[in-house]
């Protein structure tokens, strides 16, 4: 060891790291005892520790002389530190007093609840950011840092999942949230989420001072089943604009999709006049009294059956000059 090194007689946090949450100060004995003088940062703060007890927290910032103070807690600090022979006895612990903002966290494994409107298990991934201080700094060198020389909030991902990925759960099986409202309820969401861990939290020795779902994603197969739950809802929607019921409206694309396959002629129109035979069947004539027709509404209708491709260019035309006719 040089000169320079047993001169020195500050003990201090120099150079904190981007991320960094504790960081133990670890220079040898013979400069703990004749350190002389303690400098906390804006931002940080200080945890003093003899023989695995916490014998005090400097949580101001400043320079704090060590050697003629008269506070009892810096004179018992010091006579710790006049006896120490190992790392094992003394430690001081530095740690981020300041809030640590916007830290990146995602689902590692999917939240399951039912959907309560379509009656299937749905596996829905989320991710977003959150800002988190340390508050209980005793505490979280505790139960979190767990004696380790240096301690980084990447570190701290695994408990913060696996204690804010069941009060999501458990409020989306009672929320009654539909696949589809997810989104919409994201802030509301992640505040329930976070209200139920606070004391949770707390006790480990840290806050969320924020907490933010940003978005979400569905597994394959919950993603096959929404899409066929789309296709249907889009087929009723056809036939009830059709004026045939959805059985027909079945019925009616498979002749189409026949006709494509079989290279046919004419399945467009045989497929119209399919449509207006459905009518016939439910009971529909095919002009309404005066007065009570909305031609207008039956255009816009007409319109996204062309659009869909269930119906003709030439039959578009056709039924489109036939209803305004009747105008």
């Amino acid at each position: 060891m040089d000169i320079k090194s047993q001169m020195r007689s500050v003990i201090q946090w120099e150079n904190p790291k981007e991320y960094q949450l504790f960081y133990k100060f670890t220079e040898n004995g013979d400069e703990l005892k004749n350190a002389s003088k303690l400098i906390v940062q804006p931002g940080q703060g200080c945890v003093f520790t003899y023989e695995g007890k916490v014998e005090g927290v400097f949580e101001e910032e400043g320079l704090y002389d060590l050697q003629t103070a008269n506070k009892p807690f810096i004179t018992m600090m010091k006579k710790f530190m006049n006896f120490f022979e190992s790392e094992h006895k003394t430690g001081i612990w530095f740690y981020r007093k300041a809030d640590m903002l916007n830290v990146r966290w995602g689902t590692r494994i999917p939240i399951t609840y039912n959907d309560p409107v379509y009656a299937f298990p749905v596996n829905l991934r989320a991710y977003g950011n959150y800002s988190l201080k340390i508050t209980k700094p005793a505490n979280f060198l505790k139960n979190v840092l767990a004696g380790q020389k240096d301690y980084f909030v990447d570190e701290l991902q695994e408990v913060f999942l696996s204690r804010i990925t069941q009060p999501i759960s458990n409020y989306l099986a009672n929320a009654k949230f539909s696949y589809a409202e997810i989104d919409s309820n994201m802030e509301h969401i992640a505040s329930e989420a976070k209200e139920k861990t606070i004391s949770i939290f707390e006790d480990l020795g840290f806050a969320l001072t924020d907490f933010r779902i940003e978005g979400s994603s569905f597994d394959e197969a919950t993603n096959e089943r929404i899409h066929e739950i789309s296709d249907v809802q889009a087929d009723v929607k056809a036939a009830n604009i059709a004026g045939v019921d959805f059985t027909e409206l079945q019925k009616l694309k498979a002749m189409r999709d026949a006709a494509k396959n079989e290279g046919m002629a004419g399945a467009s129109m045989g497929m119209f006049a399919g449509m207006e035979m459905g009518k016939t069947m439910n009971g529909e004539v095919s002009r309404e009294p005066a007065g009570q027709t909305d031609i207008r509404s039956k255009l816009k209708e007409l319109k996204e059956l062309f659009e869909d491709d269930l119906i003709s260019e030439e039959e578009f035309l056709a039924k489109k000059q036939q209803l305004l006719d009747q105008m």
